[in-house]
């Protein structure tokens, strides 16, 4: 008797890369390092940066605040927002098994870079004076906030190529290499800007004007580079601009994560801005203790940020192989990490404040109102860590809109409690406890909601 049997079924071959198959909090740690080392460099070189410009006199070091929250702000959009979109769209191409598509996707990545880097140059061209002026610049600390802003974005699609191209690394998983070139750039920033500033032999002093051009020249020779690494073959995937074709769908992949994770920054900067405004109206004091807080909490970011930018190709690899569970843990484990470390901080400035106001000031006043900061924000810090860590994990599943309305939360609270507080004569403590409760918001909305938003679990099935 003849027994004919089925052939089996052709079962797909297991995933072979070690971002789809290794233990995840060895494998977010290692990836982490690198980006955590390069934005400590990064935050280095700004102090370093400002101490320069302090040298020059009391205008320069004024002109420097009105210009700052509009350099973070390229930095941000460009590094962490439509970088993360870049990553993201890469690492999920790459999990799919479709490299021709990741190359594909990181051309029209770097044409999205250049023309962020030029709409920067624009606006800030244009309607850089007017930016100034609204923030309260006049007279010589507005020539000099001018002179640096002309040189600096003149130069922003430099800023833009070095992070968008960084992104393209990071999203294959190279970390070290997009790292690396980060933390070299800082490196050349540091001494050209102070050689060029400040001046040194021959060379004359540029003031203001020449610190801006040594982070052009810096960021000119990162791109410059990254571009021939990607474009050479060495990268994981090849840049190949000849045989380049315009595909709107690669667009679009890379924006609909990117676009809408601009707002993110843009939130963050304008709630410091209206905060400061509002602390600004109890007095100086009260002012310099914030700022000896939200000092601490920019130096924090870099922690969720290393953490967070770690799990975009992780959980952008998982997605494409259709590994959802894996991506899920992926982004709790980044997530859970990102709040232990950044609420131990927290816990710890809470209990002992004066370990990081002393570093600032003596001053009693100051310190009274640092130490309240710290006493309503210092436990608060967790939840900050989380939801921003998640921001970027969800990037990696191009899932981004809920930790986008929770920022968007977190704006309204910080605007509406306190102009509402400010205009109540309420005490300075309470809009210290407003911090707090955003902060918490913050991250806790940003817990529920990527617990509920579907990543292709319901696809899959």
């Amino acid at each position: 008797m003849n027994i004919q049997t089925r052939p089996a079924a052709v079962q797909p071959a297991p995933p072979t890369n070690p971002l789809l198959t290794a233990r995840i909090l060895p494998t977010l740690v290692r990836l982490a390092i690198p980006n955590a080392v390069a934005s400590i460099g990064a935050t280095l070189v700004a102090i370093a940066e400002t101490s320069y410009i302090g040298r020059l006199g009391t205008e320069p070091l004024a002109a420097i605040a009105l210009v700052f929250p509009f350099v973070m702000l390229t930095q941000m959009m460009s590094a962490g927002a439509m970088g993360g979109g870049v990553s993201s769209a890469i690492s999920r191409a790459l999990g799919a098994g479709d490299h021709a598509r990741a190359a594909t996707l990181a051309v029209h990545a770097a044409i999205i870079g250049f023309g962020g880097g030029l709409l920067f140059t624009v606006v800030m061209l244009v309607f850089g004076r007017a930016l100034f002026v609204l923030l309260g610049g006049s007279g010589p600390v507005l020539d000099e906030a001018l002179k640096y802003s002309h040189v600096l974005f003149a130069g922003a699609a430099s800023i833009w190529m070095v992070n968008t191209l960084a992104s393209v690394l990071r999203g294959t998983g190279d970390m070290m290499r997009s790292s690396g070139v980060v933390l070299a750039v800082a490196f050349v920033q540091a001494v050209f800007g102070g050689v060029l500033g400040l001046g040194l032999g021959p060379i004359p002093r540029l003031g203001m004007a020449g610190v801006a051009a040594g982070q052009v020249i810096a960021f000119t020779l990162g791109a410059l580079f990254l571009a021939w690494f990607i474009a050479s073959g060495r990268s994981r995937i090849t840049l190949n601009f000849s045989a380049f074709s315009f595909q709107r769908a690669m667009f679009f992949d890379i924006l609909k994560v990117g676009a809408v994770s601009c707002l993110s920054p843009l939130q963050t900067v304008l709630a410091i801005l209206i905060f400061t405004k509002i602390v600004a109206s109890f007095g100086p004091e009260a002012l310099a203790g914030y700022g000896i807080g939200a000092r601490l909490e920019f130096l924090l970011v870099p922690i969720s940020f290393a953490l967070g930018v770690a799990s975009i190709p992780m959980i952008g690899m998982a997605v494409g192989a259709k590994m959802i569970a894996r991506a899920r843990q992926v982004a709790w484990t980044a997530g859970g990490l990102a709040g232990l470390l950044v609420g131990l901080i927290g816990l710890t400035v809470w209990i002992a404040p004066d370990l990081w106001i002393g570093l600032f000031t003596q001053n009693e006043a100051v310190r009274v109102a640092a130490r309240s900061y710290f006493a309503w924000a210092g436990l608060a810090y967790c939840w900050f860590g989380v939801g921003v860590c998640l921001y970027f994990s969800s990037q990696g599943a191009a899932k981004v809109v809920g930790p986008v309305i929770a920022g968007t939360v977190r704006l309204v609270m910080v605007l509406g409690g306190g102009v509402w507080l400010a205009s109540h004569g309420a005490e300075l403590w309470t809009l210290f406890a407003l911090v707090a409760a955003s902060m918490t918001a913050y991250g806790v909305l940003t817990v529920a909601i990527v617990r509920g938003t579907s990543w292709g679990e319901t696809a899959r099935r």
